[in-house]
């Protein structure tokens, strides 16, 4: 039986991404600052801990995917869920993200709490990315729940941005406590929305998720070698390649955005802190607007057209900033924050667009592998995501030292502002040029989606693939990139594919019995 969501369900979804989004958004937004200004890091030192943790996360993104989409096996998970036991362990244990944010310890202190919490935001974000895809096969459905997703995210977002400047009012701008009540805050906030999310989920029906035809005791050197050929096998699903490079376009334009915005508006606008929060207040609530226009365009015209509506949006923004700076009016505080409002109209929909195709790709893999995959999806999703956002914050903090910046002070060389100045206008621009070329490869509509489910479902009944019709052989071939006799199985996508293919290949070198 079809279970219909009620309210509550679409809300308790869509609160979970309160560690994605909002703990995130503090994280991107302050936590480079806070190291560089509290704790005597250097900008090279502060974003090599961002930079190591996602090599931590190559390891442990993928692997929570594998034992996700396996835990149905275990007692364990057949109890509480493969995907919800992880979320309702984790629990107690998002109490690291405090700990982040307490001031006067080393490096190494940071480098490992950080790490940590890494740790357990993929022990909760992976499973939670697999379940909107789990609930439901309904287009609309999904794209109504990764729209909760999506307000809730920009909601939390404002919630990060605001807290800490009402902090720095009541503290003052040199109290370092301002960091670790912000981070206690969301501690308690995620934990209770965990219980929610936990409670008014599900998942797929167990005796729905495919079984594996490869059966065997694996060793631990052959379950690496599914976790990872799993992994790397996703780029060959056409339709996940070009998501991948829309959400990329959209996110590292955001993550190079969000490195740099605190020093611009405190070094080169000669701003403070609680201006920095103000604006990126600002602009986490036109973000929510934003969303509510993606999500009308998504509904009405398909996913492309929307995200290059909301590239065109962000663009706007940045082009604005330039404009001020050429005109020497960048200290008009109306004008920034006209700005800082474009800018967020565009975010708003460059991040409820990619994770609304998202929840369809595992559908389209089905067609290409014939198997249900949503938890490696999630797992190269997580990391990617989080790499990107390292890769930004590494990439800035190295500019910013080689351009003269100095931690610890309130005022900064002119090669510094010059560097602060230029990757915020240029360093986003160049990631939406290319999502937005990207976007216009992207074929995934909610019309041809219906075909890829009925095809699937034909399929699954015992349906004869010479009896496919033209228009579901097009759809399968335009969606997943290959041939349509190459697909539901018949390829080397995927280590249980692979593995059948290898045991064809030795059975045809074995000598015939005479």
């Amino acid at each position: 039986m079809v279970r219909k969501p009620k309210f509550i369900n679409y809300l308790s979804y869509g609160l979970g991404d309160f560690l994605g989004a909002g703990a995130f958004a503090l994280t991107a937004a302050w936590l480079l600052f806070f190291l560089t200004t509290f704790c005597g890091l250097t900008a090279v030192e502060a974003g090599s801990i961002f930079a190591i943790a996602r090599v931590v996360d190559a390891i442990a993104a993928p692997t929570m995917g594998y034992i996700t989409d396996n835990f149905h096996k275990t007692k364990l998970g057949r109890k509480f869920g493969r995907r919800k036991f992880f979320i309702l362990a984790a629990i107690p244990l998002v109490l690291v993200y405090t700990a982040i944010w307490v001031s006067g310890f080393g490096y190494w202190y940071y480098l490992l709490t950080y790490i940590a919490f890494e740790i357990v935001y993929s022990m909760i974000l992976i499973p939670y990315d697999t379940l909107a895809a789990e609930m439901s096969n309904d287009y609309k459905v999904r794209s109504k729940f990764t729209g909760a997703r999506m307000f809730i995210a920009q909601a939390s977002a404002v919630f990060a941005a605001y807290i800490p400047g009402r902090l720095v009012q009541a503290l003052g701008k040199d109290d370092p406590m301002t960091f670790l009540y912000s981070g206690a805050i969301f501690t308690v906030i995620i934990m209770v929305v965990l219980v929610l999310l936990y409670k008014n989920t599900w998942e797929r029906p167990y005796d729905e998720i495919p079984k594996e035809e490869v059966i065997s005791n694996r060793t631990f050197l052959q379950n690496v070698q599914k976790i990872y050929l799993d992994l790397f096998s996703t780029l060959r699903v056409k339709t996940f390649r070009h998501h991948l490079g829309m959400y990329l376009g959209g996110y590292l334009s955001q993550d190079v955005f969000n490195a740099v915005f605190t020093y611009f508006v405190v070094f080169a606008l000669m701003q403070s802190a609680v201006l920095a929060s103000n604006l990126l207040t600002i602009m986490y609530i036109l973000q929510i607007v934003g969303v509510g226009i993606a999500l009308t365009i998504t509904l009405k015209m398909n996913p492309a057209p929307a995200f290059r509506t909301a590239v065109l949006f962000f663009i706007a923004g940045i082009v604005g900033f330039t404009v001020l700076k050429m005109t020497g009016t960048l200290n008009n505080t109306a004008l920034i924050f006209v700005m800082i409002g474009i800018c967020g109209l565009g975010r708003g929909g460059l991040n409820y667009i990619p994770w609304n195709n998202y929840a369809f790709i595992p559908d389209v893999d089905e067609a290409l592998t014939g198997q249900r995959r949503e938890g490696v999806f999630a797992g190269v999703m997580s990391l990617i995501r989080k790499g990107t956002q390292a890769l930004a914050v590494f990439l800035v903090s190295v500019a910013l030292q080689e351009a003269g910046f100095v931690s610890g002070q309130s005022s900064q060389p002119d090669s510094a502002i010059t560097m602060i100045v230029s990757i915020l206008l240029f360093g986003t621009l160049f990631f939406l040029v290319a999502g937005l070329i990207v976007s216009y490869r992207y074929k995934l509509t909610k019309e041809n989606h219906v075909v890829l489910l009925n095809e699937i479902q034909r399929l699954k009944n015992g349906g004869s693939k010479a009896k496919a019709t033209l228009e579901a052989r097009q759809v399968f071939e335009q969606l997943t990139g290959w041939d349509y006799e190459k697909t539901w199985g018949n390829n080397t996508v995927g280590y249980e594919n692979y593995i059948k293919f290898k045991q064809k290949q030795n059975d045809e070198r074995k000598p015939k019995a005479i």
